[in-house]
């Protein structure tokens, strides 16, 4: 079974691999105040244009994303999303177990903007009772989004713009942030995002690593006692090194952006196959994941050799699926999976 059904399959990139062997024996004090992190601190912070940003490396993405969330939002506050936002679907109920609320918008492609973020704040404070309803005091985004999408710098400072006006923190998800930066489509660059966003993480994980997320807080007023909250919820790893350790590998010598570039080459190959044999896209996805609407019967056939997920029931007949590639997609699967594809009898 050759497998796209996400990004995070593989291990981690054997550079990665080769260094944690060098410095297993290594002794080195704790919870990422050993030599590894600084320097995986410096990389990123120059990485980002963003010399006074603060950094701090959790293990996963819904880990971070409780951790972030709960230290900016005091108990009556929520967070506002898009409804097809990771942590309105995806996290069971994380951001709510931890006493906030998820305040969710419509989106079309994954992505909310600036004039639903006014309407959601306006909404709330004309409200002669808001006091008895959950107040909106955070902006979650990703980029890429869960269909793939990416805002540009437009819409991102526009994002900006209104969370300014209306005094809203802006977080961004970054678990893809490498296959939104290197997609054909893309105008914004680290520094940008830094510039942009009070706070953000890069991930790991889904991008070379075997696990793992640097946070980025730009925001002064977001730096007080965030490790206090990394503790609380669990995500101080007392083998802090271990991620330091990964992400000065990932960003010494552009291998962050090089893997992040191979999976999204990986993903416009299959595109370009799938929209060569007259397959529609459900969304406009430049990344690393594509989500072709295929008939059922094709995708029971292609089901045979390949893993893919199934992502929504378009009619009786057809279906949107999701194909992710990753950083370790080999050339030879894609390959076949085009041939495949090709072999499939044009749509009608």
């Amino acid at each position: 079974m050759i497998r796209f059904e996400n990004d995070y399959a593989e291990g981690a990139h054997p550079h990665i691999l080769e260094r944690l062997l060098e410095t297993n024996e290594e002794q080195s004090p704790g919870y990422g105040m050993d030599k590894y992190c600084e320097s995986a601190r410096t990389l990123i912070k120059s990485a980002c244009d963003a010399p006074t940003a603060d950094v701090h490396f959790l293990v996963g993405g819904t880990q971070t994303n409780t951790t972030l969330i709960a230290s900016v939002l005091r108990p009556h506050q929520g967070v506002v999303s898009a409804h097809s936002g990771h942590i309105a679907v995806h996290e069971t109920g994380a951001i709510e177990a931890s006493g906030h609320k998820v305040l969710t918008l419509p989106s079309e492609d994954g992505k909310i903007y600036a004039e639903q973020v006014r309407g959601a704040h306006a909404e709330h404070w004309n409200d002669p009772t808001h006091e008895h309803m959950v107040q909106p005091a955070l902006v979650y985004i990703s980029n890429p989004t869960e269909f793939g999408t990416t805002y540009s710098k437009k819409e991102l400072e526009n994002l900006r713009k209104a969370c300014l006006d209306c005094d809203l923190t802006l977080m961004m998800d970054g678990a893809r942030m490498g296959y939104g930066l290197a997609s054909e489509d893309n105008d914004l660059s680290l520094a940008d995002i830094a510039r942009l966003c009070d706070v953000f993480y890069i991930g790991g994980t889904k991008i070379g690593a075997l696990f793992g997320e640097a946070v980025v807080i730009t925001n002064g007023a977001l730096k007080k006692d965030f490790r206090y909250m990394i503790k609380q919820k669990g995500g101080l790893l007392a083998k802090g090194r271990i991620l330091g350790i990964q992400f000065e590998t990932l960003f010494q010598d552009g291998l962050y952006m090089e893997l992040s570039r191979h999976a999204v080459d990986s993903a416009m190959t299959i595109r370009a196959a799938f929209e060569s044999n007259g397959f529609e896209l459900r969304y406009d996805s430049k990344t690393n994941q594509q989500f072709p609407i295929l008939r059922n019967m094709d995708i029971e056939k292609l089901s045979k050799k390949y893993s893919f997920h199934t992502w929504e029931t378009v009619n009786e007949t057809k279906s949107v699926v999701r194909f992710c590639t990753s950083w370790s997609t080999k050339a030879e699967h894609v390959s076949a999976l085009v041939a495949d594809i090709n072999a499939l009898k044009r749509q009608p």
